[in-house]
């Protein structure tokens, strides 16, 4: 491990290097680069995280600590890593303070690795607008969570008002276990759905997303009915024309599943850690359409499948914004 305390950007490539001969240098078995964006508050728990998906996907991972954009002086601090506590991959862990926080992509550029795809995930609210930060222009795909926000249902909204194909959120790859099951359910008796209703606290976002997968899916409007008997989504019931109804009810880490004439089933419904959530992620680094059609359904946004893919940075001081007000 290389520490680096208030250097450069030059620097931090040189030492890169130098760790990669000692180590032996893997770039070659490089499947991509991940940039993660997260603040100081969060940056063990991102680490965690990345370690995880490291492991499953080999990638040089950058990982951008924004710290306080509004200090005078621009300051770079630098933690490289091979193949030590981070997991089997190159780690750098950055710490930028000051103006060169909004400008971390002069630090960024130059440690990915060529010829391979750029993943970017914000471990903290992402941007309304991608476009305005140029780590999430140069990625290929790009990962947000909706949790992060203060406000996961108008986040939700800003991912479907700003989609690009290759654009992803976490809240999305929460409800895969839910979404297996239910098309695990359908796919073992195929039946024509009239109606499904969800029920979730009003808080929980996941709830408005698989909303949206059953209205792309089914053709239907999905019933969310708020609840405050449970920390997330409780359950998801279809129904048929023929008055049968499916019904999926959470508890704890399994699920019962109900059919109407049939005994009831308990089915594995454990919740997943950050980690192996942002590895399912990048399993795929193409456009996700199913994702899309949900958030169609959701938001009511229409085209989404049809945006370019290819994003063009559009500047935003914040700092400057925060002054004019």
């Amino acid at each position: 491990m290389i520490s680096l305390w208030d250097t450069r950007g030059t620097e931090v490539v040189k030492a890169l290097a130098a760790e990669r001969r000692s180590a032996g240098g893997v770039t070659s078995g490089m499947a991509l680069s991940l940039i993660v964006v997260v603040d100081e508050a969060q940056v063990h728990e991102a680490e965690a995280a990345a370690t995880i998906a490291a492991a499953a996907h080999p990638c040089r991972l950058l990982i951008v600590v924004r710290t306080d954009i509004d200090r005078p002086q621009s300051r770079l601090d630098a933690e490289i890593v091979v193949g030590g506590r981070l997991g089997p991959c190159e780690a750098i862990v950055m710490r930028m303070w000051g103006r060169l926080a909004l400008h971390a992509e002069s630090v960024v550029m130059p440690l990915l690795v060529p010829d391979v795809p750029v993943v970017t995930w914000w471990h903290m609210p992402a941007p309304d607008r991608i476009a305005t930060d140029y780590l999430g222009v140069v990625a290929d795909r790009r990962i947000t969570d909706a949790a992060q926000s203060g406000d996961p249902t108008a986040a939700l909204r800003a991912r479907a008002a700003d989609y690009a194909p290759g654009d992803t959120d976490l809240i999305w790859t929460r409800i895969t276990p839910w979404r297996t099951l239910v098309a695990g359910a359908l796919d073992a008796r195929p039946t024509a759905i009239s109606a499904a209703r969800i029920v979730a606290p009003a808080a929980d976002p996941t709830a408005m997303v698989m909303g949206g997968w059953l209205g792309a899916r089914l053709g239907i409007t999905p019933t969310l009915e708020h609840t405050d008997a449970a920390p997330r989504m409780r359950s998801v019931e279809l129904s048929c024309p023929n008055g049968d109804v499916l019904r999926l009810v959470r508890d704890g880490d399994s699920a019962q599943f109900t059919r109407t004439g049939e005994a009831d089933q308990q089915l594995p419904l454990v919740r997943r850690p950050l980690g192996d959530e942002l590895a399912e992620e990048l399993r795929r680094l193409d456009a996700d359409q199913v994702y899309a059609d949900a958030l169609t359904a959701m938001s009511g946004a229409r085209g989404l499948d049809v945006r370019p893919a290819h994003r063009v940075h559009v500047w935003h001081d914040p700092v400057g914004a925060g002054a004019a007000g």
